[in-house]
């Protein structure tokens, strides 16, 4: 961490107090304010399961115990559907919604496998596709060959065009039978700017997750109604120099943005668990208490 960088988040620094949450089973496919950073300390009697790591996903998803299903959902002026796997939690009364936002690689099994674990814990967790007619011969993020190009795809979409999509998932999701009528989103990476954005887009949003995702321009924080969390790996200069000025605003604003640095974890921890010698899997386990506590109390 640069030594700019250490000063703005000492300087916005305070403490967070941890949020007890119960642990819960994981484990159906259809289809192939104020800002803050702290050191979040997690007990084993109450840490909650994490997501598994990219390479357990596809494993985790067959052994799911819940109702997982693909939606094709229609855009206004689009001719082709965008594409959305829904995840159903094992609840008697009705549940807050999640939308989840994938990273520059798309729609994956690892995406999927997060929204399971989001439905393990209460919510109805809905992640878009926002490749959907966009591949070869108007397909998903399936039918395109290499990551490479799920990329180019993705670094090709407008910010209107995102919002706008999703505009369309919560609208859907919000009106379902089990659905509570709260919403929120959680963005990975790519997703998680995409996250913070939408926040300043809707203001109809509860909640606002952003896991590794930049921040956006200061102009657009003016909308903001939501909270924010921001979860961060200590060693993402790149995403984490956009941390202070984003916190400056909000603050100024009045508005909520509780920010977490995970010291020695990489860009993309929650997916790469395995990386960093251990400081990945230490901060996805923190990162993701730290969530469920700040999703229950805001849905």
């Amino acid at each position: 961490m640069s030594k700019y960088l250490l000063l703005q988040v000492l300087a916005i620094m305070i403490v967070l107090a941890p949020v007890p949450v119960q642990p819960s089973d994981s484990g159906h496919t259809d289809r192939a304010g104020h800002a803050g950073a702290a050191v979040y300390q997690s007990s084993a009697a109450t840490a909650p399961k994490i997501p598994p790591g990219e390479e357990q996903a596809k494993a985790s998803l067959e052994k799911s115990p819940r109702h997982g299903e693909y939606v094709d959902l229609k855009i206004e002026g689009s001719d082709h559907p965008l594409l959305a796997w829904v995840v159903y939690p094992e609840r008697k009364d009705k549940a807050p919604v999640v939308i989840v936002i994938h990273e520059i690689y798309g729609l994956t099994d690892w995406i999927r496998a997060v929204a399971d674990q989001l439905a393990a814990e209460g919510f109805i967790a809905v992640a878009p596709d926002f490749i959907s007619g966009k591949g070869p011969g108007g397909g998903d993020t399936t039918s395109v060959q290499s990551r490479d190009d799920v990329v180019k795809l993705i670094r090709g979409l407008a910010a209107e065009e995102v919002n706008m999509k999703l505009n369309a998932v919560r609208s859907y999701a919000i009106k379902l039978p089990p659905a509570n009528g709260k919403s929120a989103v959680a963005g990975f990476c790519w997703g998680g700017g995409k996250s913070f954005s939408y926040a300043a887009a809707q203001p109809g949003l509860n909640a606002a997750v952003v896991y590794y995702g930049t921040s956006p321009d200061v102009k657009e924080l003016g909308s903001i109604k939501a909270p924010v969390l921001g979860l961060y790996g200590g060693d993402d200069a790149r995403v984490n120099a956009t941390i202070g000025p984003a916190a400056e605003e909000m603050k100024k604003l009045g508005r909520v943005y509780e920010v977490e640095i995970y010291e020695g974890a990489g860009h993309g921890f929650l997916r790469q668990q395995e990386g960093r010698d251990g400081a990945n899997i230490k901060a996805s386990q923190q990162a993701w208490q730290r969530m469920l506590g700040f999703l229950k109390k805001h849905l």
